[in-house]
């Protein structure tokens, strides 16, 4: 499974952060960074293949514009 966070069109609230400190942490910009993630500079997607997707689902959830998938 993979975890995909979108940071160009992240707004920053923090909620990923607060429901899924596991995989999300906020960064020097003020938008949130999926740990561990590899990140394409050209389209700033940050991506992260997991075998366990603990709170993700909830943070997926929770994000007020939708940046952050899940796929399988």
């Amino acid at each position: 499974m993979k975890i995909i966070h979108d940071k160009a069109k992240c707004i920053g609230c923090g909620s990923c952060v607060v429901i899924c400190p596991k995989f999300f942490e906020m960064a020097e910009d003020g938008k949130a960074h999926l740990k561990g993630s590899k990140f394409d500079a050209k389209t700033e997607i940050e991506e992260l293949e997991v075998e366990d997707l603990g709170c993700a689902q909830e943070a997926v959830e929770v994000c007020p514009v939708q940046v952050i998938k899940i796929t399988k």
